[in-house]
């Protein structure tokens, strides 16, 4: 436990930057950003002095983690036009990465015994695992980068969810991180930061996570480089004649966008504080495809708008299945063993990517920001308008 003038002098630091951010957002008014600090600090708020139930927190830190999920899909398969399928095996990757390295940094663990570091350290360093374990899933998105060179399209879909399986088939067969019995002890982590101050570090995180990577995103999609992610979407050989490094560009998309999922990985670790590898299995990458092309191939705020949406569809099924089932049963002729299990939900979700396929290619917003839908929002905000 640090002493308490150093709690006061920490807390005094971040009301100050806090405040400063604020004070820049409101001198360049940046509506956006104002909003999204004052709404976190309400979140923040909420779980500290528990206005919100403890369900209902366990859902937005969930939605934040499916809008990092979905936009870094939607780096490769919207912006750039490929077809990825495996990119859960990207999160669990950054997951394992990322609750591994902090269970020996952090805590008394069965590999090294003592930690390596004081756990009054983790709230300082965990910006670090994060990064790690960004890093560690960017350079397994090689596995990718490198044969979509020379594939495209269903050949590339094959080579990704290839990749899903091996990496999971990898870290089942490793007992280092847990074989098939997955890894706990991440709650050892958050009790460290909680010990050093008792706020809702999680929810802070999460709520960080989302800001950078959709700002760095929106800065990379409309940098000098960014430009040539969707001229390879629109035609590639053309991109190439008008000097576009093509080859550059998918390696910095692919590990960017693989990157980013191992950053929402570890997040997930330590939110629910034990992993398990078929978690991230081939319905996982179904779920950020539902979220990706449900948005919008090619629209951040899209996938942002598709990630709360899916969300909020998930913990709605969660709810109706078991009525429906109720439902079922006032009929006569349907027997008393029927019954609609959580495992539908398996079977609606990926119909509803069969449904927008059919009915709706281009998601909500296609190709568009909100700001290109309501023009009107360019003067209030900063973030999702193309330069």
């Amino acid at each position: 436990m640090l002493p308490l003038f150093v709690q006061t002098v920490l807390v005094i630091l971040g009301v100050l930057c806090f405040g400063y951010a604020i004070k820049r957002a409101v001198k360049q008014r940046k509506i956006d950003c104002l909003l999204f600090l004052i709404g976190g600090l309400v979140l923040v708020f909420a779980e500290y002095f528990s206005w919100i139930d403890g369900y209902w927190l366990s859902v937005i830190k969930f939605m934040g983690l499916n809008v990092i999920f979905a936009t870094s899909l939607n780096l490769v398969n919207g912006y750039m036009g490929e077809f990825s399928c495996g990119h859960a095996g990207f999160m669990c990757v950054g997951a394992y990465v990322g609750g591994l390295i902090s269970i020996i940094l952090f805590t008394k663990n069965k590999m090294l015994g003592a930690p390596l570091l004081p756990p009054e350290l983790a709230p300082l360093l965990f910006p670090l695992v994060l990064a790690a374990a960004g890093g560690v899933a960017a350079l397994f998105g090689l596995l990718v980068a490198l044969p979509s060179f020379k594939t495209r399209d269903d050949y590339l879909a094959i080579i990704t969810i290839a990749a899903n399986y091996i990496i999971i088939s990898l870290i089942i067969n490793i007992d280092f991180v847990g074989g098939p019995r997955g890894l706990t002890g991440m709650r050892g982590v958050v009790r460290a930061m909680e010990s050093v101050a008792d706020i809702p570090w999680m929810m802070i995180w999460m709520l960080l996570g989302v800001m950078i990577t959709t700002m760095m995103l929106y800065r990379l999609v409309n940098s000098t480089l960014g430009k040539g992610i969707p001229a390879v979407c629109q035609n590639e050989v053309a991109a190439e004649i008008m000097s576009v490094n093509t080859k550059k560009v998918k390696l910095v998309a692919f590990m960017v966008s693989a990157g980013i999922a191992g950053v929402a990985g570890a997040l997930y670790a330590h939110m629910f504080s034990s992993i398990y590898a078929n978690s991230f299995g081939i319905m996982k990458s179904t779920e950020a495809m539902v979220m990706v092309y449900l948005g919008g191939m090619g629209s951040l705020s899209g996938s942002v708008l598709a990630a709360v949406m899916f969300t909020l569809l998930i913990e709605l099924l969660r709810f109706a299945l078991p009525a429906m089932s109720d439902l079922a049963h006032m009929l006569p002729f349907v027997p008393n063993s029927f019954n609609i299990s959580q495992e539908w939900k398996w079977v609606i979700i990926p119909l509803i990517l069969i449904l927008l396929m059919q009915f709706r290619p281009e998601g909500l917003l296609g190709n568009r920001e909100l700001t290109d839908v309501f023009p009107k929002l360019k003067r209030l905000v900063s973030f999702g308008k193309r330069d």
